[in-house]
Order: C-alpha cells, then sequence, then structure tokens
C-alpha cells in the first residue's frame, strides 16, 4: 500500500518486475540471464584490492574504465559514457531525448523497463508490435518523428536485426535519436559500435552482467557521438555524480583485460544454446531462432504458466510473462550443461505427469 504522501503524478505508475530471486530453497536458477560461468579471477582480485579504499569516492570522470573501453572498442574517451548498469542509461535515455511529453517508440514485446522508463518521464509514447513470426520489421521504424528504442537481440524473443538493417533504421532517422540497447549481443548478433563514427543520432548501450558475468556489480556503458555522451553526462551531474562505486570501476578494468576469458565462456553458452534448442525442439516445442543467452519456447497445447509452476516446484526457476501473444512462452537462460539436463529431466517429469 502506498503512503499518502506520494506525489499524484507516481501513484498510477505500472513499475517493472525483476525476476524472482527466491531463498527457499537451492534452485537452478534460469530465470534471469545470469552468465553461469564466475567473473574471471583478475575481476575478483581487483575488486577486493580496491575494497580496501572505501573511504575515498570514486572517480566521477570513471577516467580509467572509460580509457579501457575506448581502446577495447576503438573510440575515444569522450565517446563513452560509464554508468550503475545499463538500466541507468536507458533511465537517463528517456529522460534526456524523450523526456516531458516527446514521442518514443519501440516494440510491444520488449523489455518491460522500456515502458516504465516512458511512463515516469512522460514519454508520449506507440509501442510497435512485432510481426507474427516475433521479429522486427526494420521498416515500422523508419522516418518516425521521436526518440526510437529497440534491443538488439530483443529481450524476451532473443531474434535480432542485422547492422545493416539498424543503419537503415539511424539513416532514415536523422533528427531523434535511435538507441540500440545490445546487452547480450556478445552472443551471436551484430554489434552498431563501429556506426556510432558515422551517426551522431545513434547511441549504443551494452553492460558487464551478461557477457562479462558481472550482474552483482551493476556495470553498464554507452558509446555514441561526444554530443551525445555529453547530453547523458549533463543528467548524472544533475542527480548523481559518483553513480559507480570504486569497486566496480576496478573490477570492470580487469574484466576488459580479461576479455580473451569472457569470449570464451560466451562460446560456451553458445554451445549449449545450440544443443539446448535442439534438445528442446525434440521434446516437441516451438523455440524461436536466439542470438542471446537465452531461448524463448512454448509446446502446443501446454499451459506456460502450469509450466513455469510445475518447474519452480522442481526447483527449476524460469521466467513466464503473462501477456498476450506470449503467455505460453517460458524464456529460459542458458545455463551450464548440469543446468540444463536437470532443466529437461524436470520438463520431461511434468510432461509424463
Amino acid at each position: 500500500m502506498l503512503s499518502r504522501y506520494l506525489s499524484s503524478k507516481y501513484q498510477s505508475l505500472q513499475v517493472y518486475t525483476p525476476g524472482e530471486q527466491p531463498r527457499d530453497m537451492r534452485y537452478v536458477k534460469l530465470n534471469t540471464n545470469e552468465n553461469p560461468y564466475p567473473p574471471a579471477p583478475g575481476v575478483v582480485e581487483a575488486a577486493a584490492r580496491e575494497a580496501g579504499r572505501l573511504e575515498l569516492y570514486s572517480d566521477p570522470v570513471c577516467a580509467d574504465l572509460r580509457d579501457a573501453l575506448a581502446a577495447r572498442y576503438g573510440v575515444s574517451r569522450e565517446n563513452v559514457y560509464v554508468s550503475n548498469g545499463s538500466d541507468d542509461i536507458l533511465y537517463f535515455a528517456f529522460m534526456a531525448f524523450a523526456g516531458g511529453g516527446a514521442k518514443a517508440y519501440f516494440p510491444d514485446i520488449s523489455y518491460g523497463f522500456y515502458r516504465v522508463y516512458a511512463d515516469f518521464t512522460g514519454a508520449e509514447y506507440r509501442q510497435i508490435p512485432l510481426r507474427e513470426d516475433f521479429s522486427i520489421d526494420p521498416a515500422d521504424y523508419m522516418n518516425l518523428d521521436g526518440f526510437i528504442a529497440i534491443a538488439n537481440p530483443n529481450a524476451p524473443t532473443g531474434m535480432a536485426l542485422s547492422r545493416a538493417q539498424v543503419e537503415a533504421i539511424v539513416a532514415s532517422n536523422p533528427n531523434h535519436v535511435v538507441l540500440i540497447d545490445e546487452a547480450y549481443v556478445d552472443f551471436g548478433a551484430e554489434s552498431c559500435v563501429s556506426l556510432t563514427g558515422k551517426y551522431d543520432n545513434l547511441l549504443v548501450v551494452q553492460t558487464f552482467s551478461k557477457s562479462r558475468s558481472m550482474a552483482g556489480a551493476r556495470l553498464g556503458f554507452a558509446i555514441a557521438s561526444e554530443g551525445l555522451i555529453a547530453d547523458l553526462e549533463r543528467i548524472k551531474y544533475s542527480t548523481n555524480p559518483y553513480n559507480v562505486n570504486r569497486v566496480t570501476l576496478a573490477a570492470g578494468i580487469a574484466a576488459l583485460e580479461s576479455d580473451g576469458y569472457n569470449m570464451e565462456n560466451c562460446r560456451r553458452i553458445v554451445e549449449t544454446r545450440k544443443a539446448s534448442a535442439a534438445r528442446l525442439k525434440d521434446m516437441g516445442f516451438e523455440v524461436l531462432p536466439s542470438s542471446a543467452n537465452f531461448l524463448f519456447a512454448r509446446k502446443k497445447g501446454v499451459d506456460g504458466g502450469m509450466l513455469y509452476r510445475e518447474l519452480k516446484a522442481r526447483g527449476v526457476l524460469v521466467r513466464h510473462f503473462d501477456a498476450p501473444r506470449i503467455s505460453d512462452f517460458l524464456r529460459i537462460t542458458v545455463g551450464t550443461p548440469e543446468q540444463m539436463e536437470a532443466l529437461f529431466g524436470a520438463i520431461q517429469s511434468i510432461l509424463e505427469g
């Protein structure tokens, strides 16, 4: 129950629902798209060293991490923005480029925070329906009159646009910012970072949560033209200049120094994804083509909510969205081969029962 003091402006907000984190038993956790492999050893060591300096504020400029990211992606420090998770960047982007009644466009089936941020910042938004096969039609995003946000690969479907398709969207909207949310790009999609030097209206957002095993550290970054980065910095310095802590900054630099380790883990996850998709299809599931670290699947004649609940009762957590068109689907994080075997065993038990 809300208090009587909450501003009327926020009383009707429909909030984002994060993946559940129950503690009543030990689960096989395949519901929040976390990386099943630990961060590189150097990341843990760097974080431990920096933990002894917590009496000092972190660097508000995030200079060392921005320099490391710039070197990794072939841009300049001025083209890099760092924040407390990519969600913060998405929020700031909606605030900066769609807030106060400006127009915004994003898919109807996508990351749930887009609608939340649009509501929160007062954007006039339209959710564009996916095709019947759950893919994004690039033609729907050509020559629009407002801010555009697209997750690529999309979530929860896992389906991706090509770089050429994204470029066509960006080129057709020269007077508006196009945000491409690449949270899952390292698992098989084409990154559009290389296009940021060509288009000053393209904002590419990534995260350390998925491919670099740092979901608990909360670290995201954006790459864009110097002007767009300055816009985000303006919002940051009007809210929380120290928005990335010392430990996370150190861990982020160490993660980039260990990117060979991270990308090898991504390769392992892709291999497990392919094998798991084939296994689910053999069990009679429809599985959408995924370029992410999760699968979106349904079985004809089987209620998605029931399957989610029965899996949870057997100690396996997956994500279920009770929404039109996708209520029979489950979003399944790709875990280790052992975790996936536990999933398949539980599914088989349920179907046989």
